[in-house]
């Protein structure tokens, strides 16, 4: 096992700050073996079954659920947590500044240490409850910010990095914060911002042949989930813009998957004006082209639940959304090759069509078993798969 020594060494601030990059490297280095490791902590009825990410009882449907089956409530306030991120039980992995005092919170640590390429403490929806059914999910919202996902879950897994690099046993005595967390899918015990990660799949009817987007997070542009395969799109679920406006306007799954879709397949810019006055979808050509095609059945968006990281915390809802094949090859004429947050995953067919990945069987284990994949993203394939006779029919 690698060495990197203490996270935080007391009366060394030069010092601190070294072994806090150390292990900061190295969990973006090995997020993958990490999580594998931080498996034990959990029961395997934890987990989703034949997957890494954690759930709870309702979370995960037994069949598919379209898009609009999914409703969204929002709460005006936002209640306090037991946990945040200026926590007590942090204060050892903190590194410290100058003056010798640690700083107060990791993004602090991340933004003046190891800054990746996109880091903006922007507005997102707090996810709040999770009810009704699984068939039929009620979810409710309020105010959030995604710092809260650095300063706790990166937080979180630096911790556990940290603990493992010292070579000694994961558990309360090395690991308070996440002793302190307790159940991590407990929505009340610390502020849970949630992303959408949304699997998109091109059909090809005429043949029944079907190919997946695939995506590598670059470390040195993203905070989070850097180093891993995960598909794509995925973003946080989050107003457009932080003007009061747009809070209204962008709460909506689609209207969030579609921004994601335009942003990162096309790589087109996220800043849609909504700084001055919010986004007019119905008059906004992508977003109403999909709309159409959702309506006559060449485009269907699926909900297949959420669930979380056993090692960040990070929560992901699950969505898939099946293109036509003409339908995507029209839409994603400029598929990019890389965006800022990584690049497209290709696999050469002899063609020079291909746009993804065969969706097989054997692509589906080997990336879901075999390759350093997120939990949300393996989740996704293993549900995808599993239900591929009614999300491709």
């Amino acid at each position: 096992m690698a060495t990197a020594g203490p996270t935080r060494t007391e009366d060394d601030p030069a010092a601190s700050r070294d072994a806090w990059l150390r292990t900061r490297t190295y969990l973006n280095a090995h997020r993958h073996e990490l999580t594998d490791a931080a498996l034990r902590d959990f029961k395997p009825e934890d987990f989703i079954p034949g997957t890494r990410l954690l759930t709870r009882p309702g979370w995960i449907p037994d069949h598919p659920v379209p898009l609009e089956g999914v409703r969204l409530a929002w709460s005006p306030e936002a209640p306090a947590t037991p946990i945040s991120g200026d926590a007590a039980e942090l204060d050892h992995i903190r590194p410290l500044g100058d003056d010798g005092t640690p700083y107060r919170r990791y993004a602090d640590a991340v933004e003046r240490l190891a800054r990746p390429r996109l880091f903006e403490n922007r507005a997102c929806y707090r996810l709040l409850d999770v009810g009704g059914s699984a068939d039929r999910p009620s979810l409710t919202f309020g105010v959030g910010a995604y710092f809260d996902v650095i300063d706790i879950c990166e937080a979180a897994a630096h911790e556990f990095t940290a603990s493992h690099l010292d070579g000694q046993a994961i558990e309360a005595a090395t690991t308070p914060f996440r002793t302190a967390v307790g159940d991590p899918t407990d929505l009340a015990r610390r502020p849970v911002m949630a992303a959408t990660s949304t699997m998109t799949i091109r059909l090809d009817r005429a043949t029944g042949d079907a190919e997946f987007v695939l995506h590598w997070r670059d470390p040195a542009k993203v905070a989070s989930g850097g180093g891993l395969y995960q598909v794509m799109p995925v973003g946080m679920f989050q107003p457009s813009h932080d003007a009061p406006w747009n809070q209204a306007n962008d709460f909506d799954l689609w209207r969030s998957i579609s921004r994601e879709l335009s942003e990162e397949l096309l790589g087109s810019t996220e800043d849609y004006g909504s700084g001055a006055h919010p986004i007019d979808y119905n008059s906004w050509d992508f977003h109403r082209d999909l709309g159409y095609a959702r309506e006559q059945g060449r485009l269907r968006v699926f909900w297949l639940g959420l669930g979380m990281d056993p090692l960040t915390y990070v929560t992901d809802m699950l969505a898939v959304a099946v293109f036509d094949a003409d339908l995507f090859d029209r839409t994603f004429q400029r598929l990019v090759a890389t965006n800022d947050e990584g690049h497209r995953v290709e696999l050469e067919d002899g063609t020079g069509r291909a746009s993804g990945i065969p969706f097989r069987a054997d692509q589906i284990m080997r990336l879901t078993h075999d390759e350093p994949m997120q939990p949300a993203g393996a989740a996704l394939l293993h549900l995808a798969w599993k239900h591929r006779a009614q999300l491709l029919r």
